[in-house]
C-alpha cells in the first residue's frame, strides 16, 4: 500500500519560484516517498525527516533540502507532508545574480508601493506614537546601499533598497520595536553583521547567502525575526532553533499589511496595535489607539 504525500500550497508555490527544475525534482521525490517514506534522514523531532536533492541531477534546479513529516505523532499513519523546501545553493547559470539586468519599469512600481506603504506607517507613528517615530534613522545613500550589497555578496532586492533609502533602520530606543509582532527594523550595519554571523555558524544545509535579515522580533535579540529571501522575494521567519517558515509573499505585502492593520485595527486579528507611553506595541498589553 502506497503512502499519501501532501504538499501544502505555500510550499508548492515557493518551490515553483525556485524554478521548473525544482518543481520537477519535488514531484520525483514525492513519488519516491510514496513508496519509501523512510527515505530521508530522521531529525531530532519525532516524525521529522530531511532529504537532500542534488541540483546537478535536474536541469534548472538548485541543490535542495526538503523537510517532511511522516506518521505519528505529527501525522496519521501512512501519510507524508512536505513541510519546507529550501535551496541550499542557487542553480548554476554561469551568471552572478548581481549581474542580471533589472526591469526598470517594474522596479519603479515596486519603489512606489514600498514608499506608499511606509509613508502610511510613518504618518501613523508621527500622529499617534511619537516615541516610535523618534526612533527612525535617516535614509541611507545609494552609495551606502551599494556598499552593503557588496558586503552581503548578493543583489539587494529593489523593495529593500527602497526601504533603506527611506530609513537605514531605527535607533535602539524605547518604542523602536513597532513593526508587527513587535519587530524592530534592523540597521544596515546589523543586517551585515547578522548575515555574516549566519554564514559562520550554520553549514550549507541551513544557510543560503540570499537570505537577508530585515527585522528582529524584540529590541535586543537576534534569536528570531524576519528575513527577505532575495531569490524568491518572500519574507520568512527564523528562530534560534533554525526553524523557518514563509510568512509574507513579499516585503511590500508585509509593509502594506502593517499599514492596513494600523489604519483599521480589526484587520490585525487578535494581536492588535496599542500604545504604551507614546510607543506603538502589538498585543493585549497596549492601550487603545
Amino acid at each position: 500500500m502506497s503512502t499519501t504525500v501532501d504538499i501544502p500550497r505555500h510550499v508548492q508555490e515557493h518551490c515553483n519560484q525556485l524554478g521548473k527544475g525544482a518543481s520537477y525534482a519535488l514531484k520525483v521525490l514525492c513519488a519516491q516517498l510514496s513508496n519509501d517514506p523512510l527515505l530521508g534522514t530522521p531529525q531530532d523531532n519525532p516524525s521529522s525527516y530531511t532529504v537532500e536533492i542534488d541540483g546537478d541531477t535536474f536541469e534548472d534546479c538548485p541543490a535542495l533540502q526538503v523537510h517532511y513529516a511522516y506518521g505519528p505523532p505529527l501525522l496519521e499513519e501512512d501519510r507524508v507532508e512536505i513541510r519546507s523546501v529550501t535551496a541550499t545553493q542557487p542553480p548554476v547559470t554561469g551568471v552572478d545574480d548581481r549581474d542580471q539586468v533589472p526591469d526598470t519599469r517594474l522596479e519603479e512600481i515596486v519603489v512606489r508601493q514600498v514608499t506608499g506603504a511606509w509613508r502610511r506607517i510613518e504618518t501613523w507613528l508621527r500622529e499617534r506614537a511619537p516615541a516610535s517615530f523618534a526612533s527612525l534613522q535617516a535614509g541611507a545613500s545609494r552609495e551606502e546601499i551599494d556598499r552593503t550589497e557588496s558586503e552581503l555578496g548578493v543583489r539587494v532586492p529593489v523593495e529593500l533598497r527602497a526601504l533603506w533609502g527611506l530609513h537605514r533602520g531605527v535607533h535602539s530606543s524605547v518604542g523602536a520595536a513597532f513593526l508587527q509582532d513587535n519587530g524592530k527594523l534592523m540597521t544596515i550595519t546589523e543586517v551585515v553583521d547578522l548575515h555574516r554571523h549566519w554564514g559562520e555558524v550554520y553549514d550549507d544545509h541551513l544557510w543560503d547567502r540570499r537570505w537577508i535579515p530585515v527585522c528582529t522580533l524584540g529590541e535586543h535579540s537576534w534569536s528570531s525575526g524576519l528575513y527577505l529571501d532575495a531569490g524568491t522575494g518572500e519574507m520568512w521567519s527564523w528562530d534560534e532553533f533554525a526553524n523557518r517558515q514563509a510568512e509574507f509573499e513579499s516585503l511590500t505585502s508585509y509593509l502594506e499589511e502593517t499599514a492596513d492593520a494600523l489604519e483599521v485595527p480589526s484587520l490585525a486579528g487578535p494581536v492588535r496595535p496599542g500604545l504604551v507611553d507614546g510607543a506603538l506595541v502589538w498585543g493585549t498589553y497596549g492601550g487603545p489607539v
